[in-house]
């Protein structure tokens, strides 16, 4: 079990530290994936394993990290990439050993979008997370302009059909301002 970490800043710490040591083995990766001719050299299958120890370790070392209660939900979902990654460079690493360069074609989009994913769950987890607090009754109050807007644009649209079947132009209008003014009336930020 890796060390726990209490704060945000010794978990931002702790990420950095992986991530200094996961760049360089996932910039390697990186180049055999994109250059999959390159797997046929007669050490490429041991390289692939030690790059997948590389990924095993990381892996290990994020589930021994305790994350902050809002990186939770990111922390896991880089857990889980590095896990893929790690078992989709052993299916890689297993059919270059059997059948050279040529056994990865089929393997290679997979592998490739599991690289990605660790790169993505790492972006995930970097963003900022934006702490808001509601104040108590905010949800009332936040919730009168969407109610408001919904109403319109339900009473507007049956104006605009119960006007355009009667075929009553007044009404149609009036159905049409009122859906304009669903609009209007809330803006989502």
């Amino acid at each position: 079990m890796g060390p726990k970490t209490g704060s945000d800043e010794r978990y931002s710490v702790a990420l950095g530290d992986l991530w200094s040591g996961l760049s360089r083995t996932l910039a390697r990766l990186d180049v055999a994936a994109a250059e999959p001719e390159r797997l046929d050299d007669i050490d490429a299958s041991t390289s692939l394993r030690r790059l997948q120890y590389g990924l095993h370790l990381a892996a290990e070392h994020v589930y021994g990290l305790e994350p902050p209660i809002a990186s939770a939900s990111a922390h896991a979902e880089l857990a889980d990439a590095l896990t893929c990654a790690r078992d989709a460079t052993a299916e890689v690493a297993e059919a270059v050993s059997i059948w050279g360069a040529d056994g990865v074609e089929a393997l290679l989009h997979e592998w490739r979008g599991s690289l990605f994913r660790v790169r993505l769950a790492r972006m995930r987890l970097a963003a900022p997370v934006a702490a808001t607090v509601l104040e108590e009754g905010q949800f009332e109050r936040d919730l009168g302009w969407p109610l408001v807007a919904f109403t319109l644009a339900l009473a507007g649209a049956l104006t605009f059909v119960a006007g355009a079947t009667l075929q009553l132009w007044p009404l149609w209008v009036a159905g049409l301002v009122a859906v304009c003014g669903s609009v209007i009336a809330y803006r989502p930020s």
